[in-house]
């Protein structure tokens, strides 16, 4: 409550006071003066509700002399301009506000109403038991997502640790005004030496800031590159790679395919730094063949291979496009006991999901073709607009029917259980794998 006035202070540490206090008193008492962002008529339920995404079209006008800015603490209300609740405001983002705490939530936890320094430092904290109460970190596994944004109740903030390295992911204009807050948050952690800084440059932009102008890792205290261990797997990570550098989100998925690939021949498309081809090696898979478009990526895989003393006599790297692949192996009658088609994100945004529907449909096609009939084929999705549209499974049956194959569903996942989601938020729940039987 460093932002308050010693009277206000003094009167909210009393007992009888703290039940009765509401967001507009401390709004009130705030030296700097707080605005008020009122909601449309009818809009007000789906945010008490939780939904934390105030878009700027369930917006009716914004109270307050000046106008807030960027970056700014804002109140969130009725129609009869009663607070709901507090957040961070974006003048230029469809994201108008991003709530954080709801009036109730606010009046029970005094020490963070409006106070983004120690709501931060609350919720992280919050993180870290939770991982710890999954068993995160251990001895088997050191890779994990500390806070998953809206999962962790902190909209625009990603940090996945590596060991002793901690990559914060960035996709909010409040995220980059409170940099050094998050980074002292996370730099408290016991295990953690250094902290990598991974601006994401194109949602920043949305967000109305010039991502140019903010700093990633410093190569003078950061290092480049570090390695884990997951579920017993080593691997390289280059802390200048994709994402965060790791997609510890299908740890699980991964485990489970080490457990069905004893004596199969397997294919991992879009294998990245090898994941899904190291556990089925692990798991006895007679030969594993894993193929990427990126250099860098195969490189990691193929020193992964070496990391884990594991034949390679057995498992193959290739760089390689995946269609131009996947067609060259049919051309030569080849096929698999089990497939894994793992893309990227075809649809970051649902005006792309015409256009992914249709790579979405000709690589599974293509897929379902090499695996052998009875084969497994594992298809994955991690776009939130594919995932949250419904049409998932109509594209997999389309590309079945395209292929000349039936199939059948066997098992639905999602991500790991360290990247919770928030369901009163359903665009967070962005990943999506499906065990197919191929007839």
């Amino acid at each position: 409550m460093q932002h308050l006035p010693a009277r206000l202070v003094k009167s909210l540490s009393a007992t009888s006071l703290p039940c009765t206090t509401t967001l507009q008193e401390l709004a009130s008492a705030h030296p700097k003066g707080v605005a008020r962002v009122v909601l449309k008529k009818g809009k007000t339920q789906l945010f008490k509700d939780g939904s934390p995404m105030v878009y700027s079209g369930a917006v009716d006008r914004i109270i307050g002399r000046p106008p807030p800015r960027t970056g700014d603490i804002v109140l969130v209300a009725d129609g009869a301009e009663k607070p709901i609740g507090w957040g961070m405001y974006n003048s230029v983002s469809m994201f108008c506000v991003r709530l954080m705490q709801l009036e109730e939530e606010a009046t029970r936890n005094l020490s963070c109403a409006l106070n983004m320094e120690k709501l931060l430092e609350t919720r992280i904290n919050e993180a870290i038991e939770l991982r710890k109460s999954l068993g995160l970190p251990s001895a088997s596994t050191n890779a994990f997502r500390l806070v998953n944004s809206e999962g962790d109740r902190l909209s625009g903030l990603i940090v996945d640790v590596f060991g002793d390295v901690a990559v914060i992911a960035s996709s909010a204009a409040w995220v980059e005004k409170y940099k050094p807050e998050v980074e002292a948050s996370v730099g408290r952690i016991d295990e953690i030496n250094y902290i990598n800084w991974r601006p994401s440059s194109e949602v920043l932009k949305e967000e109305g800031l010039d991502a140019s102008n903010y700093k990633e890792r410093d190569p003078s205290i950061c290092p480049q590159r570090t390695k884990v261990t997951e579920n017993g797997i080593f691997y390289a990570i280059s802390l200048e790679g994709q994402k965060t550098g790791f997609y510890a989100d299908q740890r699980e998925n991964r485990q489970f395919i080490s457990t069905i690939s004893d004596g199969q021949r397997v294919l991992d498309m879009f294998c990245y730094s090898g994941g899904f081809a190291l556990n089925a090696a692990r798991g006895g898979a007679v030969n594993v063949i894993g193929v990427d478009s990126s250099l860098p990526a195969v490189e990691l895989a193929k020193e992964n291979i070496v990391l884990n003393n594991m034949d390679p006599g057995r498992i193959t790297f290739l760089r390689e496009d995946a269609s131009e692949f996947m067609k060259g192996a049919l051309s030569r009658n080849e096929s698999w006991d089990i497939v894994i088609l793992d893309p990227p994100k075809l649809a970051p945004r649902k005006k792309a999901l015409q256009n992914a529907s249709g790579m979405y449909r000709n690589l599974n096609s293509l897929a379902m073709q090499l695996t052998k009939r009875g084969g497994l084929l594992m298809t994955c999705s991690c776009s939130g607009a594919m995932t949250q549209s419904g049409m998932f499974l109509r594209i997999l049956q389309g590309a079945a029917s395209a292929a000349g194959r039936k199939i059948t569903i066997l098992r639905e996942a999602g991500a790991a259980c360290d990247h919770p989601i928030d369901p009163s938020y359903p665009e967070g729940k962005y990943l999506s794998n499906i065990l197919l039987r191929v007839l």
